[in-house]
């Protein structure tokens, strides 16, 4: 039963953007690509599963940090074009960077500012 999968809008790599949005405080947390096996795994597992384009290959949030997250809701848009995951963060963590969020950088004076703290050192998190 994957009909579900043909209403979304791919693009023409197959793919479909997806957010990650904490299910309790609403802050986005992070963006990444999926494609029908992540989405469908995703669905199934319970678990983010995201297309990773850099390593052209599966990888499920969390694999090798622990911070996993956990999917409350899935939701697509009215273009059926991007995909919104509202989850809970294992560890509070989902930036590879040991912050919160992947969106920790705030445009102030002409500059792209870090205004969110590392929560724990990278080099701490993965080998």
């Amino acid at each position: 039963m994957s009909g579900w999968l043909d209403e979304i809008k791919w693009d023409t790599d197959g793919l479909v953007p997806a957010i990650a949005q904490d299910a309790d405080s609403g802050r986005v947390l992070m963006f990444a690509w999926m494609n029908r096996e992540s989405l469908r795994l995703s669905a199934e597992e319970g678990g983010a599963v995201y297309w990773s384009r850099s390593r052209g290959k599966l990888w499920r949030k969390g694999e090798e940090s622990g911070h996993v997250q956990r999917i409350k809701e899935m939701r697509l848009d009215c273009d059926a074009d991007v995909v919104l995951l509202s989850i809970e963060q294992v560890g509070g963590i989902a930036c590879h960077t040991g912050r919160q969020s992947c969106f920790y950088r705030r445009f102030k004076d002409g500059h792209w500012v870090a205004v969110d703290a590392v929560l724990k050192n990278p080099d701490e998190i993965y080998s």
